[in-house]
């Protein structure tokens, strides 16, 4: 009797959908109550687990925070007619990124502080980052082999800051990539203001009441911060500077006597060949550019204008035609491979009835209605599907805005969506920028993270357990595709 009624408990499950059994209770019951709750809770992870619940983080923040602040400082008071008006260049700790990757250079890699100036001569600081000479990778042993393909990481905005960045442009420098980070002109270090007189280009001018410029807001260029342009402008300003060399130096309009970089420092490392193995034709150089928030907007557009790029992630949000509301750059083609890795939540954490229409943007719904679980696929990753170009949506569990910067202490962040960022990330451009097997769709990955000055140790993510619940992740792969690997149900 036992055996028969287990053989027709197993025969009833074979007949419910996948997506029934996938999609757990339903929407308004005690259960669902309950893992929403948990849900929430999880969006914090990042702060009271990985910061408030290691010493070892807590330490480290004094000695690596105050020592930026008082650099920014020096470097300030060093160029005084090159002002950064920003929070990020005057707030102790806000562009102090992971204090536990305090020494991170010359042990784990390389990394090299540069200056340039933008098209309209504001001073642009950043940082180039490439493996140590004779690395071997750290996950699979092998020796990497100059010279490397190249990144360019494009902050979001709000006054986000290239170091909240480096936890992404250290792993991947780790793993054979020249990266560069950099603040957008009027953030972080940058430079707030342009210098727009060709005869005296020291002293920062522009005319307030000109006509703007195209693309621009204001008849200041570059003011303020909070724009497209400065993205869409400032991601080619910065692709433009990665791919200078002595024959070749970057233009630096109306620098003057401020120190800046001719070229790239790193550019000999850095592999310019076109790869024949590449899947997309016309493309010259082995480049990708990654984008956050408005960034993010910015590499989506950039991707299908600029002949130097290869692939594409954009972290929070990809964006395509009609993408789902979200303002962004006009005119955005699918063009190259996008890897698209977006969050439940926005900057704040809210119950599942309030998570219809946008993450950034939402709206209350029945308590007895789940939100849209094709609510993030309706951005980017849509468009590029239909337009037959490979790409990949991730949403992970619990997951917000801020997964993808590094800041103490501020604003919601889960424990795991920037390790299985960067795994994702980290596969994604061993596909389509080495062009390399990679296991895009395992169901599990080991990532390395800090976990005190000097020290790194192994993690072990599950896809199941660390996929969204809510919305849908998916994949348009040459020729395969699933809209479910999640099994979130309604995809």
């Amino acid at each position: 009797m036992r055996l028969r009624a287990l053989h027709l408990m197993l025969a009833a499950l074979l007949l419910v959908p996948a997506s029934a059994v996938a999609a757990g209770p339903q929407p308004g019951t005690p259960e669902y109550l309950q893992r929403d709750t948990q849900n929430m809770a999880d969006a914090y992870g990042r702060n009271t687990q990985q910061q408030l619940g290691n010493p070892a983080y807590l330490k480290a923040l004094q000695t690596e925070h105050g020592e930026v602040w008082l650099n920014q400082l020096a470097q300030q008071a060093a160029t005084p007619t090159r002002l950064a008006i920003t929070p990020g260049n005057v707030f102790p700790g806000w562009n102090g990124g992971n204090p536990l990757r305090r020494g991170w250079s010359g042990r784990r890699g390389l990394s090299v502080p540069v200056a340039y100036t933008n098209r309209y001569g504001a001073l642009i600081r950043g940082t180039v980052f490439a493996p140590l000479p004779g690395a071997r990778d750290p996950y699979m042993g092998r020796r990497l082999k100059r010279p490397y393909p190249g990144v360019v990481i494009t902050t979001g905005s709000v006054q986000g800051s290239e170091r909240m960045y480096w936890w992404l442009a250290q792993d991947l420098a780790e793993r054979g990539y020249v990266v560069l980070t950099y603040d957008v002109q009027g953030q972080g270090t940058s430079e707030t203001l342009p210098h727009e007189n060709d005869q005296v280009n020291a002293v920062p001018f522009c005319n307030p009441f000109a006509e703007p410029a195209a693309g621009e807001d204001f008849g200041c260029p570059g003011v303020p911060a909070q724009q497209d342009s400065n993205f869409v402008y400032g991601t080619q300003d910065a692709l433009s500077f990665f791919l200078s060399r002595p024959k070749r130096p970057y233009p630096n309009r109306n620098a003057g006597d401020t120190q800046v970089n001719p070229f790239n420092p790193f550019w000999r490392l850095f592999n310019r060949t076109r790869d024949r193995r590449t899947t997309t034709p016309g493309r010259t150089r082995r480049v990708a550019i990654i984008g956050h928030s408005l960034g993010a907007s910015a590499v989506s557009f950039v991707q299908g204008v600029d002949p130097s790029v290869e692939t594409v992630v954009a972290l929070d949000k990809l964006h395509g035609e009609g993408a789902g509301g979200i303002p962004g750059p006009q005119g955005i083609k699918p063009v190259v491979p996008a890897l698209a890795v977006q969050s439940e939540y926005g900057f704040n954490v809210q119950p599942y009835w309030m998570q219809h229409g946008s993450s950034i943007q939402p709206k209350p719904g029945a308590p007895n209605e789940a939100p849209d679980p094709r609510r993030e696929e309706a951005t980017g990753f849509d468009s590029w599907r239909a337009a037959g170009v490979d790409s990949m949506l991730v949403v992970p569990r619990a997951s917000t805005h801020l997964e993808f910067t590094d800041i103490a202490f501020v604003l919601p962040a889960s424990r795991y969506g920037q390790a299985l960022t960067s795994v994702y990330v980290q596969r994604w451009l061993n596909r389509y920028l080495k062009h390399r097997r990679s296991r895009l769709l395992a169901p599990s990955f080991r990532y390395l993270e800090p976990v005190d000055v000097g020290r790194w140790e192994p993690i072990e993510l599950n896809r199941a357990d660390l996929l969204s619940f809510y919305f849908c992740s998916g994949y348009s792969l040459g020729g395969r595709s699933s809209t479910d690997i999640a099994g979130v149900g309604g995809c």
